[in-house]
């Protein structure tokens, strides 16, 4: 796809969760977009099949980063598949709908991104979703993005159910509404069967439109910055360079990582370690790289005492949320459940059909970690370093999260499915096992987020608006400016995020 405007009034970087939803409300608006995209097309089937997404990790459509040796995680290197497609990590992900908890976008406000209070952007989740349900006060329809129910559950998966309420979880119908504590079946981005990626649900509808120009295989490898202000983009396709303007904003929808490092290519960022690469810097924000953090999981895996049925749907059916103490304000923990014996790192695991499993996750980690350029090349990845569990508490809500799933593996309603505890497994019992085996399987959750970071005090990145503080017509809208990830899985607040943005340019307010 080519360009068809000299000059655009807009360039969106990054065709993900937030830069589809971000460039469809532009063009609606009557603005024209480019949006940019450095992955393909997403012509592999496996994308839209939801019961094949793991193959896409690795793929060509996946950037297949690996982050630095976790120091408080015996040096366990952890994978992070992010996407490199249309659709971004849209395309890639577990298609799991959650918002998170009021708490998360309170605290925002409260820490000084004025706007983004929970009752500010619960219109822009709605005015995107098209629930299932139909419309209430927590949800929407009629929006592009889909938000389905899963109808035909797993036999396994509802024995967990079962089992959860029997250690004392609540059942939850629905939590995106009210009230996020609960098990429940995943809200999901489904339809008919087949995946809904934001590129599907927001751009898709609207390729023949003349305001909008999509452009894939293009790296960009500098935003424009003239006196102060960006003025467009330099990009690398097909083997040679081209700049490309704009008459309104450079919006970055790169993602946790693109975004950062793309800012960072372009001289914004900590001033000296720009230099040192040969970089010259255009503004000095040290927040730049900083603030990246990540939820985590760990997997429990169980032989079967009967054959599993397989799937009908995607390969994660249920999740729970909880608290790992009592005295805790709002949940910490979102195990996320499997119908699948997954793998563990040096462990045998039953074969698919004769086992099942529950990842132990938590969701609201203290660590913080940071990613920086290894050199100016953009080819190369940078270095990434969420810094799990420096903060030991984030180390004690997992190993919590990992004995009360196990706890929940014993209830009677699990009863004729399980056979025997297969990881951690009848040798790894205190805690202080639990925690050496957490540091050895350590997974990510895949919820990078923060390395934009969205306030107003000097680590800051971007301000209420958006914008680069320090380069006018600049923005960045993706989970990166997310101040503290929210509680549960980042595809939907970043689609809100991207809805957000596109209101702040024009000007307008739900």
């Amino acid at each position: 796809m080519r360009a068809t405007h000299t000059v655009y009034d807009h360039i969106v970087v990054g065709a993900g969760s937030a830069g589809c939803a971000l460039a469809r409300r532009l063009v609606d608006a009557g603005r024209t977009v480019l949006l940019i995209e450095m992955g393909g097309r997403d012509d592999n089937p496996a994308i839209h099949d939801p019961g094949r997404l793991w193959e896409l990790w690795n793929s060509p459509q996946d950037h297949a980063y690996t982050t630095e040796p976790q120091w408080h995680a015996s040096g366990t290197q952890v994978f992070w598949p992010r996407g490199k497609v249309l659709g971004g990590s849209s395309a890639l992900n577990g298609m799991i709908y959650v918002r998170g908890n009021r708490a998360d976008y309170d605290s925002w406000a409260y820490q000084g991104a004025a706007g983004w209070s929970y009752d500010e952007v619960l219109p822009y989740f709605k005015r995107s979703e098209d629930f299932e349900d139909g419309a209430s006060y927590y949800h929407g329809a009629g929006g592009p993005l889909p938000v389905s129910r899963n109808h035909s559950p797993n036999p396994v998966t509802t024995a967990f159910i079962e089992a959860c309420q029997d250690y004392g979880i609540p059942y939850n119908d629905d939590c995106n509404g009210q009230d996020q504590l609960g098990v429940n079946l995943l809200h999901r981005t489904i339809r008919d069967g087949r995946r809904v990626s934001a590129w599907t649900a927001f751009v898709e509808p609207v390729l023949d439109s003349a305001l909008l120009t999509v452009m894939t295989g293009a790296a960009v490898t500098r935003v424009l910055v003239d006196g102060g202000r960006a003025r467009g983009v330099e990009l690398l396709r097909e083997g040679g360079t081209t700049q490309i303007r704009c008459e309104g904003d450079v919006i970055l929808s790169g993602g946790t990582i693109g975004s950062a490092q793309l800012l960072l290519l372009s001289g914004v960022g900590p001033a000296d370690e720009l230099r040192a690469l040969g970089i010259g810097a255009t503004a000095d924000l040290p927040g730049v790289g900083a603030n990246l953090h990540d939820h985590t999981l760990a997997p429990v895996v169980w032989e079967s005492a009967r054959p599993v049925p397989h799937g009908t749907a995607n390969k994660l059916e249920a999740h729970y949320f909880a608290k790992s103490d009592p005295a805790l304000s709002v949940p910490d923990l979102q195990p996320l459940m499997s119908h699948l014996p997954l793998p563990v790192p040096d462990m045998n695991v039953p074969e698919e059909g004769h086992g099942f499993s529950v990842l132990a996750g938590t969701i609201r980690p203290l660590s913080r970690g940071r990613l920086w350029l290894r050199s100016a090349d953009l080819t190369q990845a940078p270095a990434l370093d969420p810094g799990y569990f420096s903060e030991p508490s984030d180390l004690a809500a997992m190993v919590r999260a990992v004995q009360q799933v196990r706890e929940i593996g014993e209830e009677k309603s699990l009863g004729d499915w399980r056979a025997r505890e297969v990881a951690p497994g009848p040798y790894v019992r205190n805690d202080a096992e639990v925690a050496a085996y957490i540091k050895r399987t350590l997974l990510s959750y895949h919820h990078q987020v923060g390395t934009c970071r969205m306030g107003i005090d000097r680590m800051a990145v971007v301000d209420p608006q958006l914008r680069v503080h320090g380069v006018a017509g600049l923005r960045v809208a993706d989970a990166s400016v997310m101040p503290s990830v929210t509680s549960g899985n980042t595809h939907a607040p970043a689609v809100m995020i991207g809805e957000r943005c596109a209101d702040l340019i024009l000007g307008a307010q739900l």
